[in-house]
């Protein structure tokens, strides 16, 4: 019950819940920036050497999920409600 609880607050705030995510990501890209903090000498690619490129490669990829589930979801996983009561 608490988390039904949770997920109606946040759905209740969505504005803010996603003002909160691409604050924490544009955080994550500031502090990617700062060379004291991240050592990019290491880096295996020229992509990985770009400011904030792990957090917007996560980004990239959660979203990327969200769409996929979305359409296997729509291509016929997913059942009526009354699934069970025929």
């Amino acid at each position: 019950m608490i988390l039904v609880r949770l997920i109606n607050f946040l759905r209740d705030r969505l504005r803010l819940v996603i003002r909160l995510c691409l604050g924490l990501l544009a955080l994550l890209v500031v502090i990617d920036l700062l060379p004291f903090l991240v050592d990019k000498h290491h880096a295996h690619t020229g992509f990985e050497k770009l400011p904030g490129f792990w957090a917007l490669f996560g980004f990239g990829g959660c979203v990327l999920i969200i769409v996929a589930s979305k359409a296997f979801g729509k291509a016929g996983i997913m059942q009526r409600e009354d699934y069970y009561d025929e």
